[in-house]
This record gives structure tokens, C-alpha cells and sequence, in this order.
């Protein structure tokens, strides 16, 4: 018998094994959750000897064969940890968010999160004993938590803040990558710095999660005590998609102003009349363009007790920083920065970059009351009857807490800028936006910028 045949022999039967290995885990994970259904089916299978145990793209699940069929001889329960880890990274766009992060740092943030959410499944397919290390870092997660919310949600984002925050020490470091480095990351996106817009796997993910937490909210309420952790993971990464950036750009306006519009030129013919005729071109830069401004505009910053002043300024440079772009400003604008309680304590009208830097400047809260949403827009109705706005497109009403709503729609978009950490959902009025920003993101975004 020739040795060289029986070796390959050997090894297409490994894989053939690993592969059946794989596929009655995920129908297995199934079988338990099945909100899962799309995500677990999302992964095609390819054998690789070079990866260690398993990894993925988003779009294939490589496998050392070896390694499996080893893993597998320790217990099920193992092998669909496994394969549920892999999928956890997936839908928690892990291997896109490393960016410029330390890739140690979020290689071991990513593994924790993943792992924190499937030993809160309390599903007897992936139920394992945990060590006491990894009850122990679980418990300083807890306590960092605690120090924030009571509903801290356990995100690769924020396992990473906290190892900047605690630089651990090489022996540490190493002892917790041992206890949760599962899965290997190299075959994650190298650089996903270059990419400007989501790849269509993560896309692809994205849309994953979004049915699975319309599922999980709905058909799956009777799951929802054991499947918690995830449910809230799912919740804290769908909301972090918003960029406030973006979401102050919709309340400018498209308006056509007095200058050249070298966007709508076309060389071309330009250039073709200038070859032609000498000194006539064909065809000229438009004198008009077609730009977003942002006009008659209001803000209304929530100054009750429970609201830190310092949010309220990282909000309003955050707002400044839009505003005063390229594009931001218009020559004339008409700003109203009302700062509110229970009533109405200040009402400042900004009418240039210069007056909003002046306010930032010498910025100081005025209030600390009770929560009342309805004396702002009062005041706002009242400047409206005064003909004080040209054309009012819109009011950002930035707060961290519950209040009482007006009962009618104003005549303008209306948006509720939450700072919570907690992510749950705040009931708004059915005309007004709701957008929901976790404080510390806000701080670092506000950093960059």
C-alpha cells in the first residue's frame, strides 16, 4: 500500500469528519436558538492547516481539521462554543472595528466580549464551567459597570477602553489571553482604515443582526431570560451605528448661492472651445451652487439635576465643530441656545461663528431643576409668533433623562439626543427622532475631532 496515498487518505477522511463535526454543531445551536437560523448558515466551510483550530472573514469559516476532530473529543459543548464564538465576532462587526486600535488589546477585547455573551446564554449546548480567572475578570467588568450604569452592557469597545485604562502586565496579559483567546483572527480585514464605506460582508452582517433583534424583541420574548447578554449586545452595537456627525447634517437646508460651481464644470468643452476659437470657451463654470446650509436652527440643552455639565459642553463643541464646517454655516444664521429645566433659564441667539465661539467660551450652566420638556418648545412658539425665525427647520433637544413631552406635533423636525449608557430604548412622542448616544463614544469622537 503506498504510504503516501493512505496519508491523504487519512487526511481528506479528517476533513470529511470535521466537516460533519461543524455542521451538526450549527444544527445543534439551532436547535437551541433559533433566532440564529440566518446568522448560523451565513458561513461557508474551507479546511486550512495553517489557521489555529478555527477563524473567518464573515463569509467562510476556516478549520484546522486536526484540531477540530480534538477539540470535538473533549464534548460537543466545545465545538459549539466554537463555532458560536466565530459567529459572535460576525455579528459584532469585530473584524471591522479594529481601525487603529492596538491589535493586541482588541484581539483580547473581541474574545472576551464574545465569550461574556455565550457564558450568559445559560443554554445546556454551550454550557461550560467557568475558571475562577475568568470569573475574576468578569467581576472587574461588573465593578467598572457599576461605576457607570447599573445596566452596563459588556462591549468589545468598552473590554478595550478598560484594558487602556489598566495596562496589564505582561504575566496578566498572557494569563488572559490563555483563558480567552478562542479563535484566530488573521484572516480579520488587515486594514479596514482604507476602507471608507462598510464591505459587503459586514454589510451583510449588519442586516443579519437587524432581523435578529426584530426577532429576538418579538417571536422570541418566551427565550428572552436566556439569551439576555446577547440580546443586549445586539441592542448596544445597532445603536452605536448612529453618527451624530451625520444626523446634525439633515437639519440643514439645500439653498443655491453666489459662487462658482466647479463641479458641474466640464473641462471638456471648455477646453475643446479654447483649441477652437482661440480665447472662447464653449462652456463656463455656473456662478450659482448648490449647497447645504444650516440656517434658522434651535438647541436645547437639558440643564435638570441629573445632567452633567460636562456632557453638555462636549455636546455643544460636537454641534460647533459641524456647524462651523466648509459648508456648515451659512453668512446669515439665526441659532437659539436655550438652556431648560422646568422652565426656560437662558435664551441666547447666535447669529455667527464668531458669537458660537464667544458662547463656548464663556459657557456656564444655568438650572439644575426638575426635567420639563415643554416650556422649551413654548418659548420656541412664542419666537414663532414674533416672525424671529425666516424659515425654522429644525430643534435638537439634548438630555440624559425622562421628561414630560408637549402633547402636539410642532411645526418643525423635533430630535431628542439621549446620552444613556444603558441602551434602552426612551419612549419619544411618534413625531419626534430619537437618537440615543453613549456618553464615552461621544467623548472620544469629540477628542478626534
Amino acid at each position: 500500500m503506498n504510504p503516501v496515498y493512505e496519508e491523504q487518505k487519512q487526511m481528506l477522511d479528517f476533513i470529511e469528519v470535521a466537516g460533519d463535526i461543524l455542521r451538526n454543531a450549527r444544527n445543534e445551536l439551532y436547535l437551541n436558538m433559533r433566532f440564529l437560523d440566518v446568522a448560523l448558515s451565513s458561513l461557508a466551510y474551507l479546511p486550512d492547516q495553517q489557521i489555529r483550530m478555527t477563524g473567518t472573514n464573515g463569509s467562510i469559516l476556516y478549520y484546522q481539521p486536526d484540531a477540530l476532530v480534538a477539540l470535538f473529543r473533549k464534548g460537543r459543548a466545545c465545538v459549539n462554543r466554537q463555532y458560536l464564538h466565530s459567529i459572535v465576532h460576525c455579528l459584532f462587526s469585530h473584524l471591522w472595528e479594529r481601525k487603529d486600535r492596538d491589535v493586541r488589546y482588541w484581539n483580547l477585547a473581541c474574545d472576551i466580549a464574545a465569550e461574556y455573551v455565550i457564558d450568559g446564554l445559560y443554554q445546556k449546548a454551550v454550557h461550560l464551567p467557568k475558571s475562577s480567572l475568568r470569573r475574576e475578570v468578569y467581576r472587574m467588568l461588573s465593578q467598572e459597570g457599576e461605576q457607570k450604569t447599573a445596566a452596563f452592557v459588556v462591549t468589545a469597545q468598552r473590554v478595550y477602553r478598560f484594558l487602556c485604562r489598566l495596562h496589564p502586565v505582561q504575566a496578566q496579559l498572557e494569563a488572559w489571553e490563555r483563558e480567552f483567546l478562542v479563535d484566530d483572527h488573521s484572516r480579520w480585514e488587515q486594514d479596514p482604515r482604507d476602507q471608507k464605506s462598510p464591505s459587503p460582508q459586514q454589510r451583510r452582517w449588519e442586516d443579519i443582526r437587524d432581523r435578529m433583534q426584530t426577532e429576538m424583541e418579538t417571536f422570541a420574548k418566551e427565550a428572552s431570560d436566556d439569551v439576555r447578554s446577547l440580546e443586549e449586545q445586539i441592542c448596544a452595537v445597532n445603536r452605536k451605528r448612529y453618527d451624530y456627525r451625520e444626523f446634525l447634517r439633515k437639519f440643514s437646508v439645500l439653498k443655491e448661492e453666489m459662487q462658482v460651481d466647479m463641479d458641474s464644470f466640464d473641462y471638456i468643452f471648455y477646453n475643446y472651445g479654447m483649441e477652437l476659437y482661440g480665447n472662447m470657451p464653449l462652456i463656463e463654470p455656473l456662478e450659482t451652487k448648490e449647497v447645504q446650509r444650516v440656517e434658522d436652527f434651535v438647541i436645547v440643552l437639558d440643564t435638570s439635576m441629573s445632567c452633567k455639565g460636562e456632557l453638555i459642553r462636549h455636546f455643544l463643541e460636537e454641534t460647533y465643530s459641524v456647524l462651523s464646517e466648509s459648508e456648515g454655516f451659512a453668512r446669515k444664521i439665526h441659532v437659539h441656545i436655550l438652556q431648560c429645566d422646568d422652565q426656560v433659564q437662558e435664551d441666547v441667539l447666535v447669529t455667527s461663528r464668531e458669537e458660537m465661539r464667544e458662547y463656548l467660551e464663556h459657557f456656564t450652566v444655568r438650572g439644575f431643576g426638575g426635567t420639563d420638556f415643554r416650556p422649551a418648545f413654548a418659548r420656541v412658539q412664542e419666537l414663532l409668533e414674533r416672525k424671529c425665525f425666516t424659515k425654522l427647520r429644525g430643534l435638537i433637544y439634548f438630555t440624559d433623562g425622562y421628561g414630560t413631552f408637549p402633547v402636539r406635533k410642532p411645526p418643525y423636525e423635533t430630535a431628542f439626543v439621549f446620552m444613556k449608557e444603558d441602551y434602552r430604548d426612551v419612549d419619544v412622542p411618534p413625531w419626534a427622532i430619537r437618537l440615543i448616544i453613549d456618553p464615552q463614544e461621544f467623548r472620544e469622537a469629540d477628542t478626534k475631532s
